[in-house]
């Protein structure tokens, strides 16, 4: 009877480490290419680069420190049917939140007045408006760096710092702009 349980015990084994190994373990709806925008720091002005127009965008999200108890948000919106977006000024280093300066973005909800977001050590960045894509940047080095490198140069994240000509080779190829769609 014993002979007859091992090979039964063999083949659920080898059953379950098959349907293991086909699992994926990318989110379902992740984008088949890593994601990402630009940002840099010039003048003491953090600023992003899409990489590429993002249209009808509603609303833009910085998230510093997401997932632990330092996390805090500045939210901006646009009203419908949503403007676009590719280049942008987001914060200051020494006094916060970028001032409105009457455009279609106004901040909706600005970090808390004593935040200092250059002692983060993450950024997360989301659009709301088109199907787009979050990106996330490491706060060190965009201020570490970011004087090193060319104006039109901006750290996409694992990807390192780009510039236009850089970006438009490697879309598609080795990441996604946000807004760029999934070539899957």
């Amino acid at each position: 009877m014993a002979a007859i349980r091992w090979p039964r015990v063999a083949c659920a084994a080898v059953f379950v480490a098959a349907v293991t190994g086909a699992c994926d373990s990318q989110a379902q709806f992740a984008p088949s290419l890593p994601p990402a925008a630009g940002f840099r720091v010039d003048d003491g002005v953090l600023k992003l680069w899409t990489g590429t127009p993002c249209e009808g965008v509603t609303g833009l999200t910085l998230i510093f420190d997401s997932g632990t108890s330092n996390s805090t948000d500045q939210v901006w919106t646009a009203p419908r049917p949503g403007v676009p977006v590719e280049r942008m000024d987001l914060l200051r280093t020494d006094k916060g939140s970028f001032p409105d300066i009457g455009g279609p973005f106004q901040v909706q909800k600005p970090l808390p007045a004593d935040y200092d977001w250059t002692k983060a050590g993450s950024l997360s960045f989301s659009v709301d408006g088109p199907e787009a894509y979050g990106a996330r940047a490491d706060v060190a080095r965009v201020l570490r760096e970011s004087a090193q490198h060319p104006s039109g140069s901006y750290l996409f994240g694992e990807r390192g710092w780009l510039d236009a000509s850089d970006v438009q080779r490697e879309n598609r190829k080795s990441f996604l702009t946000v807004c760029t769609p999934d070539p899957k």
